[in-house]
């Protein structure tokens, strides 16, 4: 078996491939990475920009991928307000460049598209949980990027019957994700506190918010088993079903740290919107699968907490298992 990851050097790539070698050991494990970036052991490594026709088409016939992890994409809401034609292009024209090289080539891999809980939006409480048939209201330009990657697998689904097979994520976290998210944000400030490089105050932004959070690697035993037990054409959110606020995010990692810190508001640090709370109902994930989260919240923010005080030193060894 070939199995095709893209963005296999990213925060999820990275855990998904840590995942494979020994689940499906004979399988020969491709990865694409942006030019220039590290490769990842154990993976055939291929650099190349995904927004490049050419370059994917060459891959997928090199490569002949029986299954296609479509992980690659510009992930941060935050940074999509900044810069959304990036966001939009990038994560689109990746995804229909890859479908249209299979369609060319007269290739069927089974593909797993990584959507979003984003694309829910905001949603009033007795809407809650978020089920797969809830309506989407996208309120970032990262939000409208997935709706149409969404989209663009089920239209490619009915129309061409590719097995295009598709998740919806709701938040996750864990070792090895980078600045720019909320867990890593306040990890990695609390980590230079206790090295001695910052004074011993955290700054934050908007706590009051709930997020229904899965430790990223839960989440990608359940992007496997999807894309061995799912029905191509179908989507599935996968949530743990639980809200944790961002506080108790925020106080978690507090309580792993060895020094005394403070907490102080930075109003740079709101979004220009923000959801009160997202909470996702897994129920259809759970029929097909039998998936249910296995690792404890705690356990993950002081394994993110660990990881930061290993990229900020430099000592010890990443937590990444």
């Amino acid at each position: 078996m070939r199995i095709l990851i893209t963005g296999v050097g990213g925060f999820v790539g990275g855990h998904l491939t840590r995942h494979l070698q020994p689940a499906i050991p004979a399988a020969e494990l491709h990865g694409t990475i942006l030019p220039g970036t590290r490769g990842v052991p154990g993976v055939i490594c291929h650099e190349l920009d995904l927004k490049d026709e050419t370059a994917i088409r060459d891959l997928i016939a090199h490569v002949q991928p029986d299954h296609i992890y479509h992980l690659a994409a510009q992930a941060s809401p935050r940074r999509s307000f900044v810069l959304p034609w990036e966001t939009l292009e990038n994560n689109i024209r990746a995804q229909l460049n890859l479908t249209l090289a299979c369609l060319e080539l007269n290739l069927k891999p089974r593909m797993l598209v990584i959507s979003s809980a984003e694309i829910y939006g905001t949603v009033r409480p007795e809407q809650q949980p978020l089920t797969e048939e809830t309506p989407l209201r996208p309120n970032n330009p990262y939000a409208v990027s997935k709706v149409a990657q969404d989209m663009l697998a089920l239209q490619y689904h009915l129309s061409h019957r590719l097995p295009i097979l598709r998740v919806r994520p709701f938040n996750h976290f864990g070792p090895g994700q980078s600045e720019g998210f909320v867990a890593p944000d306040f990890a990695m400030q609390i980590a230079r506190i206790e090295a001695g490089m910052q004074e011993a105050v955290i700054r934050v932004g908007n706590l009051s918010a709930e997020r229904d959070f899965t430790d990223v690697r839960d989440m990608v035993r359940a992007y496997v088993l999807v894309m061995e037990r799912g029905v191509p054409g179908e989507v599935y959110n996968v949530a743990s079903g639980q809200t944790y606020s961002i506080r108790h995010l925020l106080d978690s990692l507090l309580h792993h740290s060895t020094h005394s810190i403070s907490v102080q508001a930075d109003p740079t640090r709101l979004m220009p919107v923000d959801i009160p709370v997202i909470r996702g109902d897994a129920s259809r994930l759970r029929v097909a699968t039998g998936w249910q989260p296995a690792i404890p919240f705690d356990i993950t923010a002081r394994d993110v907490l660990d990881d930061c005080r290993q990229r900020v030193t430099g000592s010890g060894t990443p937590v990444l298992h």
